[in-house]
């Protein structure tokens, strides 16, 4: 239960992670932190803690009184616009590319997947986001140490740089309905077979 997910705002109410409720527990404890309901009212701890859950809100059970769970927190003392890039690794990769194959279309678990250099490293690729993609076990060792062109296979897609969003590891899960206040419109609106 407590490593579920809460949207973390800075002090302007811009959406700058998603955390887990652990970690926003601890913050909102300490005062590091503000809990806002779904009325845009924030709370500090003590007041949010005598307030009556709802049915639908999950809570954490203490000896003296069940306390709600908030969706949202916004820290107190943070104003700085969200992070703008996000990092080269080997899961964004598998996130930007939907666990698909960029070969063969078929998405795979992460076991079943490799990542590929387009333009391989023996021939002066780079390790970067215009140029790795996933590839299956089957497609990566068809390829080879090949070009697209010379492996008789096509890219379905040109690997780019993906845009930072708070909630980009995230991407294909069911959020609570008041995230949808804080984060940009354009995110809710965009067909999930589409890339962002």
């Amino acid at each position: 239960m407590l490593d579920g997910h809460v949207l973390v705002l800075n002090r302007l109410y811009q959406p700058i992670q998603v955390t887990s409720i652990r970690r926003a527990i601890t913050l909102f404890y300490k005062g590091d932190a503000r809990a806002v309901d779904r009325d845009y009212v924030s709370y500090d701890f003590e007041n949010w803690a005598d307030l009556p859950h709802q049915p639908d809100q999950s809570f954490i059970v203490t000896p003296t009184r069940n306390i709600a769970i908030p969706d949202v927190v916004q820290l107190l003392r943070f104003d700085r616009m969200p992070r703008q890039e996000v990092k080269f690794s080997r899961g964004n990769i598998y996130i930007r590319d939907r666990n698909r194959c960029q070969y063969c279309g078929k998405r795979f678990s992460t076991s079943e997947l490799s990542l590929d250099h387009v333009i391989p490293i023996s021939r002066g690729g780079r390790s970067t986001w215009e140029n790795v993609v996933c590839a299956c076990l089957n497609c990566n060792v068809r390829k080879g140490n090949k070009l697209v062109a010379e492996s008789g296979m096509d890219l379905i897609r040109q690997p780019i740089r993906p845009k930072w969003h708070p909630l980009h590891r995230l991407q294909g899960r069911k959020f609570p309905e008041i995230w949808k206040n804080f984060v940009d419109v354009a995110y809710w609106s965009v067909a999930l077979d589409q890339d962002v």
